[in-house]
């Protein structure tokens, strides 16, 4: 039994060499049992400084504000807490220790760029570069920090060791406003001796390629790196080896380096004639050090089976749709090249297939979707390809090395991704509902390769819809606390200038800067847009981060201002042809500029029997469709939001003028919108979820709106019908309106469209579209689009039942109420959150429910067995049995 704080952490994104800005905030979760805090002593050691200490009263033990002077570039700190409560004080916490980053006025070091050279004009087709300088050491070295950051892709070598574990540094940002640098200890690679310094460099996002039809990104034209090495020596003296015009730059063995068309790396190439570099030739933001974790090589997996094709290449399968790359340990003979395609999908005659991941525009010709590594040998022992500079999306591999033998053994998938640390399991007695929640698990994983995105396979951007509809599912599988906030900024960052947020960011495309751009007239949608409303109330919510929604402030209002004045300004062809003038509620309707609407419903079929897609069949009537409902529904939410988030920031007056707002658009809605039955004007599966869980529909028709909601589930043969927007709330609205009987025989249908019918169909991440591989085996759309996993949190605050109660922050208070199902015997799952673990676990026997929850400290638990009154537990472990009405178990 812990007796102390636990748990010490900043508010770094990296727990393996923590690093801070000036004023790191500080959390720790308290000693087990303990109801509450009521005081903290903290306590902190600067490097080189006297130790500093404070006492406070509060009960504050999250995103602690650093109470001492601001740190200094390079100073080490290490700190303890303990803390006082009812009973008495605790013990000292563990020391945890972290590091101050250099800070951005401290940096010395040169911005350097590749000598100008003749380069492939094609993006995705430039080599990598190789920058590099030597030094000397001067003695018994103590200690050694690298500093590093670039505008492209980069890795560093010390000597011949490569610097840390991250990959695909410096990440994804909007690089005209936000750059990160990282910190690593280098002390070991030079007490080896290493007397080199190399930096390994490619466009990556700055410059590389763009979204579905591979556009140039619009960062700038201009490779550079930035980097110092600060060497401190056993007799106190320093010396710093920094980036300036003595370094030489050549052409790297890396001769093509596309972050997604892939990589090539020829080793038998020669070094380039090493030339010197250019200096200061970018305009480059301020450094600053990311909140998030970093990319990392997460897990290897070798080939689940490999198979020789009667043409003489083979395919690998991992058995796991993922991303990242294959390293390959046995290259062949001196000059065998290696060409590895990745992809989703294998066609009729088991060969690989990628069409259905090409860009395809209405009236233009498809480009074709690539995704090729290369490698040519040098024949010298121990020569490994490990393609850094590129990542794919992909569960197969065809591998042709033009009839040299391949050996099964040298081949290791790297699953790549942020290294997110996991905080919620879930697991029952279904497989079909185990195997969905690891699709969509995997399927985050897979969409989180430094920002959230669509899929890790045509687009791969940060498409603000999709981490919307599923942030409140991510938190529950994933701590995406700084993962999120440094998302949010570059949200912030590509914000257009009338409050428009970019469909994704980083907008590599840079929306705000072409604003007659064909794209920017499909900016500004509902359910996209208003991620950056909704998004950060879900960290805060969860984590309790009260800056996540202060650092957001001003593009909330930006964008919700927007919208108002939208709804004010412009009307929708269908209501101009009603009435000349705007009825007088008209002015809260949001209908007469661009939505995405409900999105990816499940599509019609012709006559034929072939799926219909509404977009591609009649482009310009799908736009000009009234998405009205859509629109005002989400006006509605964000504004509701944005006046809770105006009341925790203490704005009231802000709270009180978008409270009011939200109730006249709320009755705008319902004007339009809803009748005296209860039913929708849309009458659509997916218009009474959103009404029902937005809470648009008044108290006496609540009912029957669901109702309605049950009959036309019934119509479609206990199929849903909801698309992106929908679907998340779909099962828990049901089962929160008396419906729970129905919210199960959709998530057990398998049938399409349905999740089960994906696995059926050997789904192992979740689709794009409901019927991504269809009953002939051919596949439309990406196979990993996390969106529709969003599902899965249904499992976790129904099946398992664990919830954070309404107007909880950061799991003070939680409740535990299982929605029980004959085929579901017993169900267990943990969260990890902000204040502990809690952990439950239910099974049936006969009529009888077993219940066991684990409370952490400070916390409570509102327990809540099927027909009975609910009851309170505090810290600790709880255990019952309660026979339970009508519920025998069965298998389905």
């Amino acid at each position: 039994m812990r007796t102390a704080p636990y748990d010490m952490r900043i508010d770094s994104g990296d727990d393996r060499f923590p690093v801070s800005g000036p004023r790191p905030r500080l959390s720790w979760k308290l000693p087990p049992g303990w109801q509450r805090q009521e005081g903290y002593q903290l306590e902190a050691h600067v490097h080189g400084a006297r130790r500093e200490r404070t006492a406070r009263s509060s009960a504050t033990h999250l995103f602690v504000d650093w109470p001492w002077r601001a740190l200094r570039s390079r100073e080490r700190v290490a700190w303890r807490v303990r803390v006082q409560g009812p009973d008495g004080l605790s013990g000292w916490s563990a020391w945890h220790a972290f590091e101050c980053g250099l800070l951005d006025q401290d940096w010395s070091a040169r911005w350097i760029s590749p000598a100008a050279s003749a380069e492939a004009p094609r993006d995705g087709a430039r080599p990598a570069y190789s920058l590099t300088a030597r030094f000397g050491i001067r003695g018994e070295v103590a200690s050694a920090r690298l500093y590093a950051t670039a505008l492209g892709v980069y890795e560093v070598f010390v000597g011949e060791d490569r610097v840390g574990d991250a990959e695909l540094s410096p990440g994804s940002t909007s690089y005209d406003r936000t750059l990160y640098a990282q910190a690593s200890d280098v002390t070991a690679s030079l007490r080896r001796g290493a007397d080199t310094l190399r930096v390994l460099l490619s466009d990556g996002w700055y410059r590389g390629q763009v979204g579905a039809f591979r556009e140039p990104a619009g960062w700038g034209d201009t490779l550079a790196a930035r980097l110092e090495l600060h060497i401190d020596y056993a007799d106190g003296s320093r010396q710093i080896v920094r980036t300036d015009d003595t370094w030489t730059s050549a052409r790297s063995r890396i001769v093509r380096a596309g972050l997604m068309d892939g990589q090539t790396t020829d080793f038998t190439a020669a070094p380039g004639p090493a030339r010197p570099v250019r200096v200061d030739a970018v305009d480059a933001p301020a450094v600053d050090w990311s909140p998030a974790p970093p990319v990392r090589r997460v897990e290897s997996r070798p080939a689940a089976s490999v198979t020789q094709l009667p043409g003489g290449a083979w395919i690998a399968d991992f058995g796991q749709n993922t991303s990242g790359w294959i390293a390959l340990t046995d290259l062949g003979p001196a000059g065998t090249r290696t060409v590895i395609d990745y992809g989703e999908h294998l066609g009729p005659d088991g060969d690989l297939t990628t069409a259905h991941l090409d860009g395809v525009r209405p009236g233009q010709d498809p480009v074709p979707f690539v995704q090729r590594d290369e490698a040519v040998s040098s024949g010298a022992p121990g020569e490994v390809f490990e393609p850094r500079h590129t990542v794919h999306g992909f569960r197969y591999a065809r591998l042709d090395r033009g009839g040299a033998p391949l050996d099964a053994r040298s081949l290791v998938l790297r699953v790549v991704h942020t290294d997110l640390r996991a905080t919620g399991g879930f697991t029952c007695g279904h497989d079909d509902l185990n195997r969905l929640h690891e699709a969509a698990r995997w399927s985050f994983r897979g969409n989180a390769v430094d920002v959230p995105t669509d899929c890790p396979t045509r687009e791969r951007m940060g498409w603000t819809g999709d981490y919307q509809v599923f942030a409140p599912t991510a938190v529950r599988l994933y701590d995406v606390a700084g993962f999120t906030r440094k998302w949010l900024r570059s949200v912030r960052d590509d914000q257009l200038p009338d409050g428009r947020i970019a469909n994704f960011s980083p907008d590599g495309r840079r929306i705000k800067l072409h604003l007659d751009d064909q794209f920017a007239l499909l900016t500004g949608s509902a359910g996209w847009g208003d991620a950056i409303v909704l998004v950060p109330w879900v960290m805060y919510e969860t984590y309790g981060d009260r800056d996540v929604l202060a650092e957001n402030w001003d593009a909330m209002v930006r964008w919700v201002e927007w919208a108002l004045a939208t709804a004010r300004t412009a009307r929708h062809p269908a209501r101009e042809a009603r009435s000349a003038q705007p009825l007088p509620h008209e002015r809260f309707i949001w209908d007469g500029s661009f939505h995405w609407g409900e999105w990816a419903e499940p599509a019609a079929r012709a006559d034929d029997g072939t799926l219909i897609d509404p977009v591609a069949s009649d482009p310009v009537a799908w736009y000009m469709a009234d998405k009205g409902e859509v629109g005002t529904a989400y006006l509605h939410r964000s504004l509701t939001t944005l006046a809770a988030t105006a009341a925790v920031l203490g704005a009231s007056g802000h709270a009180q003028r978008y409270t009011a707002l939200a109730e006249d658009v709320r009755a705008a809605w319902q004007t339009e919108f809803l009748d005296a039955r209860g039913h929708t004007k849309a009458d659509t599966q997916a218009s009474y979820v959103r009404a029902l869980a937005f809470g648009l529909v008044p108290e006496n028709l609540r009912a029957p709106a669901a109702d309605r909601l049950v009959s036309l589930i019934h119509a479609a043969g206990d199929h849903l019908g909801t698309g992106f927007l929908s679907t998340p709330d779909l099962l828990p609205v049901l089962a929160d309106t008396g419906h729970a009987d129905v919210a199960y025989a959709l998530l057990f249908q398998r049938t399409p469209p349905s999740w089960l019918a994906m696995l059926r169909r050997g789904a192992t991440t979740i689709w794009e579209n409901w019927e991504g591989i269809d009953a002939d085996g051919a596949a439309s759309g990406s196979l990993n689009h996390y969106s529709k996993g969003a599902v899965i949190r249904f499992l976790h605050t129904h099946t398992l039942g664990l919830r954070q109660r309404r107007g909880s922050v950061a799991w003070e208070s939680f409740t535990v109420a299982p929605v029980l199902h004959p085929s579901i015997p017993w169900a267990k799952g943990t969260f990890d959150g902000p204040r502990g673990t809690i952990a439950v676990e239910w099974r049936t026997d006969g009529s009888d429910l077993h219940l066991s929850v684990d409370v952490p400290a400070g916390s409570t638990a509102e327990i809540v067995f099927p027909g009975a009154e609910p009851f309170t537990a505090g810290p600790g472990h709880f255990s019952d049995h309660r026979t339970v009405k009508g519920h025998h178990h069965e298998h389905s």
